[in-house]
């Protein structure tokens, strides 16, 4: 009884405190084991995060559907529709859930009208291993591919520290830039859980973009204020797009949890809320929606109709066409350029770290 009067006299009731630590408890299991992020528990355990992850830097207004998937709950479903707070939580929070979870009938459908096949664990494993084998010079750095006797394909976990190429850091490891193209989920980015089994994978296990970044932030700091600062340029330099509305929100979605998840295991409790908003706001700038083989926003390029009254009050009807699809230039479309952030570049209005540029910018860099 004396132990419970003391954590009274610090909480305020008993009751408070076991139900705070109930709170506490569910959330780190969720953080452990679960792969649907819940809407409803982002707006009661992050204020503002939703909204921050659900914006859309190009438009200034919210990501969308940009498909017809919901059209049947109502025209604010429809595909031109924003995604709005109010339309995935409360009782509809059950409404966006990973591609394993939906409908067979409905992963069939997206699969044939928008090719939307995800790649199993091991492929995207033995993919950024390729990728990770150019860099460091050598192969198996993170892990070594494996066939169990079955046939299928796994991996086993690197266990001890990484180490790095002479004139190489874990820092410039950290800064290289990754992307992710059509990234649905962002199995690529972030292995929380098999996209195509929907079994969840411990953060010791993962093989991401991010999750290899992080690890080596893991094994090499152990200050939180530092930690944090590292991980924010991990984000900043991992970018990713994708056109569906839904998926785009699950890709955001994995990629915090996953930056929540290694600091909770890290320093044994959660971020503060400011740290989280943060990364959120880094998220929502990298991981944008997009039509790839454009440059723009999904259906935002195309034939085009303008009214207008000329000086003798007649209205007139003009038709335009857009270049970019009639000649298949990428640069000529006449829809909205979607816009990332170059980190590495102040925004020369304001001095502040992050220049605004359209992505096709990055190609007439590149020469292409």
């Amino acid at each position: 009884m004396g132990l419970l009067k003391v954590l009274g006299y610090f909480s305020g009731s008993i009751y408070s405190i076991i139900k705070r630590i109930n709170q506490s408890l569910k959330r780190i299991y969720r953080v452990r084991t679960g792969i649907d992020i819940l809407e409803n528990e982002i707006v009661d355990q992050y204020p503002n995060v939703l909204e921050i992850l659900l914006r859309d830097h190009t438009t200034q207004k919210n990501i969308f559907w940009a498909t017809d998937n919901y059209r049947h709950l109502g025209k604010p479903y429809s595909s031109d529709s924003q995604i709005l707070p109010e339309l995935i939580t409360g009782e509809k929070g059950n409404i966006i859930m990973p591609r394993v979870h939906k409908d067979k009938v409905l992963q069939q459908s997206r699969s044939k009208e928008m090719a939307e096949v995800f790649t199993p664990s091991w492929i995207c494993n033995e993919q950024n291993n390729l990728i990770d084998n150019v860099w460091f010079g050598k192969e198996e750095v993170f892990n070594q591919e494996k066939t169990k006797p079955d046939g299928t394909k796994t991996w086993v976990v690197n266990t001890n520290k990484i180490s790095f190429p002479k004139g190489k850091t874990w820092r410039g490891y950290v800064r290289d830039i990754r992307l992710e193209i059509a990234c649905g989920e962002a199995p690529y980015i972030t292995s929380r859980y098999d996209s195509t089994t929907g079994d969840f994978i411990p953060i010791q296990n993962r093989v991401g973009i991010l999750d290899r970044k992080l690890r080596v932030i893991n094994e090499n700091i152990d200050s939180s204020g530092e930690w944090l600062k590292a991980a924010q340029i991990a984000f900043k330099n991992t970018y990713a797009f994708e056109w569906q509305g839904d998926s785009l929100l699950l890709a955001r979605e994995a990629m915090l949890a996953t930056f929540i998840e290694n600091y909770t295991v890290k320093f044994d409790k959660e971020p503060l809320l400011k740290s989280i908003q943060y990364i959120a706001y880094i998220i929502s700038w990298n991981t944008w929606q997009m039509d790839g083989l454009k440059g723009v926003i999904p259906n935002s390029c195309g034939p085009k109709t303008e009214t207008r009254v000329n000086l003798f009050g007649e209205t007139e009807t003009k038709h335009t066409f857009c270049e970019g699809c009639e000649k298949g230039n990428i640069r000529k479309h006449n829809g909205i350029y979607s816009l990332i952030k170059d980190w590495s570049n102040k925004n020369l209005e304001t001095g502040k770290a992050g220049r605004k540029i359209r992505f096709i910018d990055l190609l007439n860099q590149s020469g292409k």
